[in-house]
């Protein structure tokens, strides 16, 4: 086992692995830019080193300068978290190069899974379902555009093959709006991450996202966990997230399971990660991407399957052997988690940075708080937005969805303005209590205009 791991990371991710390395005995070294310096994970850590300014560029996306913070700390691994550095394949080759463990997958599997064109093709090799579409990219210049659009058949959508986050993605309902959709996409696929790459596929209207948690040691073993439901989207970003789906079966379950086991296996996949599809009325499901990272709504199968998932994460990474077996692994209950941003939902769900003046949080029976926040706390700017993880979780989803409602209407802060109101309307809204929800459902039922 490790003996000290730096984690890459900040905010309430940074704060769930010192505390999973806590409980495994490791000594840990939280990373923070200048702005960071009173964060939870900065206070709680054995240790902290400071690597830069404020914006990210210059500090948690600073290769040599959290190399430097591991090997003066005297590190043997380092955590990335999520989001930043943790689907870097670079990141991971240099910390391999330089002798501290990546607590995460191969260089080889992130580049195989990271481009969505690769992986698309990898999975049709592997005889996995994916949506009807492209497997090379696509070019304005390319005269037989128009003809390759019409084969898939509209709707269709363009998505980014490096991306993610709803970011270089145009949904295009006809031939008119094609290259106008093409030209805006590959622009911003560029500016977000340096590679204007993009391909087509066949629009599957309002479909389930449901995706499957899985684990895999280094001799191949693999399980897969409960499913999550993350259905529950604002432009491609997930909001509310359900384990297990009040729409998946048992018999859809196993199959789905299976497909993912069968999809990690593919790219000889070795720690915790998370194959995601997309499911029709019909219950057709489709392969949509890998997660080669711990997911932010990772609580919630925690809390369905009682596994410590970072915990494991760690042990993989240290060459354990997986002892969990697909079959055996039950559903306990039910979880819902509602991420909680530093947003003002009347302005469009603008950034709401700033100093939490007053703070009271959530409590009680089936209710758990992943959050970094505290009353005095200056939420910078210069990040996501994200600043707690609401979990509730009872026997049944209706005692879930009743305690939600309960530490949504606990949860009292002032000095920013939060998503609050929003989960709320959600959690009361009668499609959402009766689980007949699809990825339009906010666009549907909540706010029209979003």
């Amino acid at each position: 086992m490790f003996k000290k791991v730096l984690i890459a990371n900040r905010g309430e991710i940074a704060l769930r692995v010192i505390r999973a390395c806590k409980d495994l005995g490791i000594q840990t070294v939280a990373v923070h830019s200048e702005v960071d310096k009173d964060s939870m994970h900065v206070k709680l850590a054995d240790q902290s080193i400071c690597i830069g300014p404020g914006p990210a560029i210059e500090s948690y996306l600073n290769i040599p300068n959290i190399i430097s913070a591991a090997t003066i700390s005297g590190c043997d691994a380092i955590h990335p978290g999520y989001g930043f550095l943790s689907e870097n394949t670079y990141f991971a080759d240099v910390c391999e190069s330089c002798g501290l463990k990546f607590i995460g997958p191969s260089k080889e599997s992130i580049q195989k899974m990271g481009d969505k064109i690769e992986a698309r093709k990898l999975m049709i090799k592997s005889g996995i379902n994916v949506v009807p579409g492209t497997t090379e990219p696509i070019s304005l210049d390319d005269p037989e555009l128009n003809k390759i659009a019409e084969k898939i058949g509209y709707p269709i959508i363009i998505k980014a093959a490096m991306g993610g986050g709803g970011r270089g993605m145009r949904t295009v309902p006809s031939r008119e709006s094609l290259q106008t959709a093409v030209s805006t996409a590959k622009t911003e696929a560029k500016a977000a991450f340096g590679d204007d790459k993009v391909y087509l596929e066949k629009l599957i209207e309002a479909p389930r996202h449901i995706e499957f948690q899985i684990a895999a040691d280094k001799d191949g073993n693999t399980c897969y966990f409960p499913e999550r439901d993350c259905s529950i989207q604002r432009r491609h970003q997930k909001l509310v997230e359900e384990s297990p789906s009040p729409f998946v079966d048992s018999t859809l379950r196993k199959k789905m399971g299976k497909q993912a086991v069968k999809a990690a296996k593919a790219v000889k996949y070795c720690t915790v990660g998370t194959i995601e599809f997309l499911v029709d009325a019909k219950s057709n499901f489709y392969f949509l991407e890998m997660n080669t990272r711990i997911q932010v709504e990772h609580p919630i199968t925690e809390i369905v399957s009682g596994v410590d998932l970072v915990k494991l994460q760690i042990r993989l990474a240290a060459g354990e052997e997986l002892k969990l077996d697909s079959d055996k692994i039950e559903i306990c209950g039910h979880a819902i988690e509602c991420r909680i941003n530093a947003e003002d939902p009347d302005k469009d769900f603008m950034p709401s940075p700033g100093r939490i003046t007053g703070l009271i949080m959530p409590g009680g029976p089936g209710v758990r708080v992943d959050t970094h926040i505290y009353e005095g706390y200056l939420i910078p700017s210069f990040y996501d937005s994200l600043i707690m993880k609401l979990i509730a979780y009872g026997y049944n989803r209706k005692e879930a969805i009743s305690r939600m409602e309960r530490a949504l209407s606990e949860f009292k802060v002032t000095g920013i303005k939060t998503t609050v109101p929003l989960h709320q309307k959600i959690q009361k809204n009668d499609y959402f209590r009766k689980g007949d929800f699809q990825t339009d459902f906010i666009l549907k039922h909540i706010y029209g205009n979003v």
